[in-house]
């Protein structure tokens, strides 16, 4: 499912958020990306996408070498990915239903899939009654729940969910973690980057820890590892 092949990442002011990273995560994996604030976490997450290219190495996702994409190309790439945000990005003129068909109407499915589609991942993520609800008439965990079922309506190959619990309380997040895990039964591969140690230490999930760009743990049933 994906590959990373020697990928180094410098920026323009001299600063090494990736270096030499070697990965493979296979079909249908949940893997956690951990690491300390600054540890390269978010520069791993946003190559998956190609919202940042490395400064050297290879990438492949699904078979694709991304890298090797053009401009035009990057769109129908992304639209084979679910992307999970910490800050939701939904649109706010748009309901919880018309949120989540967005992402079928830019593809130009048809009406009928659109709304079986919509209404079963409303299902999924227990919102069914809230269709018609705006964003600013949600809670936090709500949001969020609309951001999962949107990234999933077009059954991604790949779900990348960057840090999608961290403005959650607790007992919400778990809720969360619960809908990400049946995702996962049903075959989908995740990789989330996060720093809620409690849900990583329960879940006994493959876990790759980042320090300083580089990875320094690779377990298929880890821990957090870090103390706060």
């Amino acid at each position: 499912m994906l590959k990373m092949s020697q990928v180094s990442k410098i920026y323009l002011n001299g600063s090494v958020a990736l270096r030499n990273v070697d990965i493979e995560i296979e079909s249908g994996e949940f893997v956690f990306v951990v690491g300390p604030s600054g540890a390269g976490k978010s520069t791993f997450i946003k190559m998956l996408f190609r919202e940042i290219l490395p400064t050297q190495g290879s990438i492949e996702v699904a078979g694709i070498d991304i890298l090797s994409l053009e401009a035009k190309e990057i769109p129908y790439l992304r639209r084979r990915l679910g992307i999970i945000f910490q800050d939701y990005r939904l649109l706010p003129d748009r309901t919880v239903y018309e949120n989540v068909a967005f992402a079928m109407q830019v593809i130009e499915e048809p009406y009928r899939k659109i709304r079986r589609s919509v209404m079963n991942v409303l299902d999924l993520v227990g919102l069914r009654d809230r269709a018609t609800s705006y964003p600013h008439e949600l809670s936090g965990g709500e949001q969020q729940r609309v951001a999962i079922a949107r990234a999933i309506v077009n059954n991604p190959i790949l779900v990348i969910a960057d840090e999608p619990t961290g403005n959650l309380d607790p007992d919400t997040s778990w809720e969360i973690m619960k809908i990400f895990q049946e995702i996962n039964d049903s075959g989908t591969t995740i990789i989330m980057a996060t720093h809620d140690k409690d849900i990583v230490d329960a879940m006994d999930k493959r876990v790759i820890a980042i320090e300083n760009g580089s990875i320094v743990r690779d377990e298929k049933h880890g821990g957090y590892g870090y103390e706060f």
